[in-house]
């Protein structure tokens, strides 16, 4: 089965890569990805919501759950499975940002915009659709940058959504 999704996963990435790569999208994908990065655009939100006394608490719980996806995926996931990243395997493939010197599994940009998607979507129904749509870009990013595995992607949005589920029946339950 671990042969199947690894073989699965480079088929996905090669598509990508041939199929889907533009000079429009090698403009954007970088911005999109750095979004992620550090969890930046959340941890704005964190800062928006904390100021606001009516989505303190989201605040808090958003705050608490990213650190958990940051402490989850440094820490434990990513030196336990100890995957490669797509660029440390493949050189040869021109890459638009640095490769990253950590490894692949599972995508911290996914996990914490999944967990923050969900988390703004409870808080502020009306953005549901957005945020979803924006996690759901910043995670295609890390695909089409050629720095993470389909696999990888898809297993961080999961435990990033199933984290920030719990947190959320922790803080207001």
């Amino acid at each position: 089965m671990l042969v199947s999704i690894l073989n699965m996963d480079n088929k996905l990435l090669a598509l990508i890569q041939r199929r889907a790569r533009c000079s429009f999208l090698d403009k954007i994908m970088p911005a999109i990805t750095s979004l992620g990065t550090c969890g930046l655009i959340w941890g704005i939100v964190v800062v928006i919501f904390l100021r606001i006394r009516v989505y303190r608490r989201a605040g808090l719980v958003l705050f608490v759950t990213l650190a958990i996806c940051a402490l989850l995926t440094n820490l434990v996931l990513k030196p336990l499975v100890a995957r490669p990243r797509p660029c440390h395997v493949t050189p040869e493939v021109p890459l638009l940002i640095p490769c990253p010197m950590d490894y692949s599994f599972p995508s911290g940009h996914t996990m914490s915009s999944f967990a923050a998607a969900f988390i703004i979507a409870c808080t502020l129904p009306h953005l549901g659709v957005f945020v979803f749509l924006l996690a759901a870009t910043i995670a295609y990013s890390r695909l089409y940058l050629f720095v993470h595995y389909p696999s990888d992607v898809l297993a961080g949005s999961l435990i990033g959504t199933a984290i920030s589920i719990m947190m959320m029946l922790i803080f207001f339950h």
